[in-house]
């Protein structure tokens, strides 16, 4: 529901405007209806990184890429990194400083070239999953743990 009044409009019972937004389910009592609301799922968070330099004029377009990628993968996207060596700061102080902020589970980037010598950081991917668009690949901070070492299977029914 949205109504808004005007000025000159007002009543008494309701001055000024207001916003009220509701999901309103035919055949749903009021009770269902707030157990609906309160039900939310979690979204992990990710921010978009890429280069001004290697992205060049095609920049729009890496960090629309970026962006449909984090929503095709079911991120909720927060915000866009942009580095340009301009300014002369250290390329991933800033974005590591706003996933720390952000408390971010992923980085997405346009491809690994938008890092110093075209290769992944190995220091990004300890604090972050990166994923790359072109190629996609996921750079997963948290490896499956080894397993341990079972005895070999005897042939000989013991």
């Amino acid at each position: 529901m949205l109504e808004l009044q005007a000025i000159g409009d007002e009543s008494e019972d309701c001055p000024g405007f207001y916003l009220d937004f509701l999901e309103f389910n035919e055949g749903v009592g009021e009770h269902e209806l707030s157990l609906e609301r309160s039900d939310m799922r979690y979204k992990p968070t990710c921010l978009g990184y890429l280069r001004t330099d290697v992205s060049g004029v095609a920049q729009l377009w890496d960090q629309s890429q970026i962006r449909k990628l984090a929503t095709r993968l079911g991120y909720d996207f927060a915000d866009m990194v942009i580095y340009d060596p301009k300014f002369g700061r250290p390329p991933l102080a800033r974005l590591k400083a706003q996933a720390t902020r952000l408390d971010v589970e992923a980085v997405i980037v346009p491809g690994p070239e938008h890092f110093e010598g075209g290769e992944v950081p190995g220091t990004l991917v300890e604090q972050l999953d990166v994923i790359t668009v072109n190629p996609e690949e996921t750079y997963a901070r948290r490896p499956m743990p080894p397993l341990r070492d079972l005895p070999s299977a005897r042939t000989d029914g013991a």
